[in-house]
């Protein structure tokens, strides 16, 4: 095996997994770009978004959402230049859509896009072999439907896929074996609640959201001999939507998320008599049962259980559904990965069209999240369709 290239795929997968500083039993999976947040309206708010209004990119967020939007469909494009105080060419495209044929149901769909820009490969003696060019994407489809007046479920349907070498270096070897591209299959489950509430400044709205994402099989580079977790995660949130007058409203988010998914250097499960080494027994675990192993496998406990738990904070201001102004912090353990922001963002929708951008500002200078952009433009398709018909 190339010795530089599986150095960029260690280096890539601590990267985007923990994203700051060497932690003492991070979290570490295959395709850590499916937890990257692809829009800025989420940007602008410490990566929330389970819990807020429906929105075009809800699809990653809580596709449940989409049953509750007004219009009958729409499409969103967003960009992300990625990590670029490390590097100039990662980035992540993602675009979503939905339609609603009444009311009460609809589908939607998605596709993501990582691109980790150009490797060169070379021989263990430095020689340049080829050049690479690493991509992860996955694609998927939800059915969203409400079953109450204030209530909302969907599931949704992923493939994704992960191509290390791009076709490169075809016979390089990992182990023993071929490195191969890796695929696999995984669902969502989500729940959103709803409430009107009338108060004297009129209607405020008490929401709460429910993602429980990525459940599916593991994924292999090398024919099946070592087989690595996809980001299984679970999200839960709650919104207070207030207005204060007919044209100004201000809401208020609070969520929480952790990965279902054992921890990736030490674990209370592991029996170094019985299973070998750890990366052999960390390979055997199923899918299923490191889900809920996840929630008790902390060496230290409970209170490191905790330390799994990612958490942040959000303000959306909006002046007459049309203007919108947001900020947030997000907040994860130095023991788990330490990413550690402040973001803010701005909106500006019309009937048919919006775009929005955010900026992500890091607690810490060598945070290599610091100065990131998102950009996000969305179309109300039934909104063309009445212009173009009137």
């Amino acid at each position: 095996m190339k010795k530089s290239f599986l150095a960029f795929v260690a280096a890539s997968a601590m990267t985007l997994s923990v994203m700051a500083e060497t932690t003492p039993n991070p979290i570490i999976t295959a395709m850590p770009s499916l937890q990257i947040a692809p829009d800025a309206r989420a940007g602008g708010m410490a990566d929330l978004g389970v819990s807020t209004s429906a929105d075009l990119n809800s699809q990653h967020w809580n596709a449940a959402k989409y049953a509750f939007m007004e219009s009958h469909g729409g499409i969103t494009a967003n960009y992300t230049p990625w990590l670029r105080k490390l590097v100039k060419d990662i980035d992540l495209a993602y675009i979503a859509g939905y339609y609603k044929w009444d009311d009460l149901q609809g589908i939607s769909a998605s596709f993501r896009y990582f691109s980790l820009g150009d490797v060169q490969l070379t021989n263990i003696d430095g020689t340049f072999l080829q050049d690479a060019h690493p991509n992860e994407w996955a694609i998927d489809v939800a059915y969203s439907r409400k079953l109450h007046d204030f209530v909302s479920m969907a599931v949704a349907l992923r493939f994704m896929y992960s191509d290390m070498n791009n076709g490169a270096g075809s016979n390089s070897m990992l182990g023993g074996q071929e490195l191969k591209a890796g695929w696999t299959m995984a669902a969502d489950i989500s729940l959103f609640y709803r409430q009107p509430l009338e108060i004297k400044t009129g209607t405020s709205y008490l929401q709460v959201g429910l993602n429980i994402s990525n459940l599916g099989g593991k994924i292999s580079y090398d024919s099946g001999t070592t087989k690595q977790f996809i980001p299984a995660n679970v999200r839960l949130g709650i919104t207070y939507d207030l207005p204060f007058d007919k044209y100004n409203r201000l809401s208020f988010t609070a969520e929480m998320n952790k990965l279902m998914v054992p921890a990736s250097q030490r674990s209370k499960f592991y029996n170094a008599d019985e299973d070998g080494t750890y990366a052999q027994w960390y390979s055997s675990v199923s899918s299923m049962k490191g889900l809920f192993q996840s929630f008790a496998d902390a060496p230290g406990g409970f209170k490191e259980e905790l330390k799994e738990i990612q958490w942040g904070l959000g303000l959306e201001y909006t002046y007459d559904h049309k203007f919108f102004a947001r900020t947030g912090y997000s907040h994860e353990s130095k023991m788990k990965g330490n990413r550690r922001y402040f973001t803010f963002g701005a909106g500006f929708h019309l009937s048919i069209f919006s775009f929005d951008v955010a900026y992500v500002l890091a607690t810490h200078a060598t945070n290599p999240l610091d100065q990131t952009l998102r950009f996000t433009v969305g179309f109300d398709l039934a909104g063309i369709k009445d212009l173009v018909k009137n």
